[in-house]
């Protein structure tokens, strides 16, 4: 009898197995070759999937976002005040700090390694940073934009400065210092 697959599952587990392959060696120094010998399948497998380095590098950011933002979701719950809602953000992000810095400095190598020339690269990318940005706007309960883009600067640039030897600044005290600001902005009471 022959092996049923479900193609969208072992999809993503390849994409989830590649996420630390390329943690290890950074998206520019890994080849497909390498990538599906560090997996354990033949690189016709992987081309089966994947067209090309940059599609699965692409499918693999969307999966690994959708992942952050359901886990996000799921362990936040929905606290009463924006405060206590940013500071649930800030908590999680420090609970992950060590997946998330990895994907941000994977992402910092995949775009010094694109021309951009190519206008579906940038699009594929700001879909699903607006995705993101969505999510974490309907949770926190803000429209403004820019309030969001203040959270997720705050909370990116937190994650870099640990990454890059800052390990004394605490998420819950920068946490707390964005939601005070923020909600003295609207007005919330704190």
């Amino acid at each position: 009898m022959p092996k049923i697959v479900d193609r969208d599952q072992y999809r993503q587990e390849l994409l989830m197995k590649s996420f630390d392959l390329f943690a290890q060696k950074s998206y520019s120094s890994i080849t497909m070759r390498q990538l599906a010998q560090g997996i354990g399948v033949s690189t016709g497998t992987l081309y089966h999937y994947f067209p090309s380095k940059e599609a699965l590098f692409l499918q693999l950011v969307e999966e690994l976002e959708q992942q952050n933002i359901l886990q996000f979701l799921a362990e936040a719950g929905n606290p009463p005040t924006l405060k206590e809602r940013v500071a649930c953000l800030f908590k999680f992000v420090a609970k992950n700090e060590d997946r998330i810095g990895k994907q941000s400095l994977l992402w910092i190598d995949f775009h010094q390694q694109q021309a951009w020339s190519d206008i579906s690269i940038k699009q594929k990318l700001r879909e699903v940073d607006e995705q993101t940005i969505t999510e974490i706007a309907n949770y926190l309960q803000v429209s403004q934009r820019v309030l969001v883009d203040f959270v997720l600067n705050s909370l990116y640039g937190l994650v870099l400065r640990r990454l890059f030897g800052e390990e004394t600044i605490s998420y819950t005290e920068q946490g707390g210092l964005v939601s005070e600001m923020l909600s003295k902005y609207v007005g919330e009471e704190i």
